[in-house]
Order: C-alpha cells, then sequence, then structure tokens
C-alpha cells in the first residue's frame, strides 16, 4: 500500500511563506508525477502545480512567480514553496501522485493541509 504524507501547513500573514512536504511511502512503486491541488471554502478542488520527475512543471496562472514545486526523487517526496502568500491562497492544499505499481497506474491524495493567510 502506497500513501501520501504532507506537512507543512499553518498560519500565515499576507506576504509571508510556508513550504508543503509531500512524501510517498510503501513498497514495490514507481512515480511517474506528482503535484498539489487547493480547495478553497465553497468551490472546486483546483491545480496549483504538477511535476514530472522535477524536471517539467505546470502552474495555475494565479501562483505563476510565486510558487515552487520541487521534487527528490531519491525521497519520492514533493515540495511547494509558496511566497508572497495573499488571503486567496487559504485553501487546503492536497498532496498528488500518479504511481505505478505491478505495470498498473493509480492517482492517490493525500489527506490535505490547512494553509491560512491572515493577517
Amino acid at each position: 500500500q502506497v500513501q501520501l504524507v504532507e506537512s507543512g501547513g499553518g498560519l500565515v500573514q499576507p506576504g509571508g511563506s510556508l513550504r508543503l512536504s509531500c512524501a510517498a511511502s510503501g513498497s514495490d512503486f514507481s512515480i511517474n508525477a506528482m503535484g498539489w491541488y487547493r480547495q478553497a471554502p465553497g468551490k472546486e478542488r483546483e491545480l496549483v502545480a504538477t511535476t514530472t520527475s522535477g524536471v517539467r512543471t505546470n502552474y495555475a496562472n494565479s501562483v505563476k512567480g510565486r510558487f515552487t514545486i520541487s521534487r527528490d526523487n531519491a525521497k519520492n517526496t514533493v515540495y511547494l514553496q509558496m511566497n508572497s502568500l495573499k488571503p486567496e491562497d487559504t485553501a487546503v492544499y492536497y498532496c498528488t501522485a500518479v504511481v505505478e505499481i505491478r505495470r498498473s497506474a493509480f492517482t492517490l491524495w493525500g489527506q490535505g493541509t490547512q494553509v491560512t493567510v491572515s493577517s
């Protein structure tokens, strides 16, 4: 069984920074892509950023230039560095990964971590 465990959320003032981490644990799996989504109250879940092996990245327009996604393949971990945070970044952030287990692909989700940007 493969699991995603997130950490790093919290309360931060506008203009501040946070770093989210998400580690995949388990056995006999490989990871194709990892990323972050977020869901604010009353809104649908939306893509924040994705990466394949840490080389190709994709960002939502709303976070370009402020957020950076990176990946440590040796640790099966993806990070989201969030700078210049705005109140509208407040949401539950979910880690996601496309993993391959015994030649079958699965999309996994973490439990979510709350990010609150407020003064």
